[in-house]
């Protein structure tokens, strides 16, 4: 069964999860159950023998495990529903290889929220009138900054347990029920100091 919360500072784990398909799988495999490299291939339009690769060396590097064989399909499942990804400050190659993962991580999230918005007219107005992006500034210390990241991550747990059911169990989603995103970042900002 998946474990809790995954943390991984390595540089070749961050390496290998820093693929397109592997990345549009495991979001795959955090919006179902279990999937199998057929059902894969079905959703991102790439052959099975490719999906079955990727997922394959997904395993390889702890990300995902098999699920219960069902019959002839091997299907997999997310190794951990929660993953940190962050650097080892002490290793200057996990500080390159994290910083260049938020890179991508940061440039997928922004190309999603190009297309909602190039496609925006699609939603209807009641999900239009439902989407909000939020930008905001503080003056905050470390110690403020590393507090509001918990309370951050704190309410992201709160959605992700009020809503995994529904992940797990398609019949208890709603009738109307879509994949909303959420996208979560504090940061320093490199070109204000303290002394200003």
């Amino acid at each position: 069964m998946a474990s809790e919360e995954q943390k991984i500072t390595d540089p070749q784990s961050m390496r290998a999860l820093a693929h397109p398909l592997r990345l549009q799988l495991m979001d795959l495999l955090g919006l179902e159950p279990e999937l199998t490299a057929t059902e894969c291939a079905e959703r991102t339009g790439e052959s099975v023998a490719s999906c079955s690769f990727h997922l394959r060396m997904l395993a390889k590097y702890g990300y995902v495990e098999p699920g219960e064989p069902r019959g002839r399909e091997k299907p997999w499942r997310l190794a951990s529903r929660s993953r940190t990804i962050g650097p080892d400050v002490e290793n200057p190659e996990s500080v390159r290889e994290a910083s260049a993962f938020a890179r991508i991580i940061v440039e997928r999230e922004a190309d999603r929220l190009r297309r909602t918005l190039a496609r925006v007219a699609e939603l209807g107005p009641d999900w239009l009138q439902s989407m909000v992006i939020n930008t905001s500034a503080y003056w905050m210390t470390r110690e403020e900054l590393t507090e509001s990241i918990e309370r951050l991550a704190e309410f992201q747990t709160e959605l992700f347990e009020r809503f995994a059911e529904r992940r797990d169990n398609p019949e208890a989603r709603p009738d109307g029920a879509r994949v909303v995103h959420f996208l979560g970042a504090l940061s320093p900002d490199p070109d204000i100091d303290a002394h200003h």
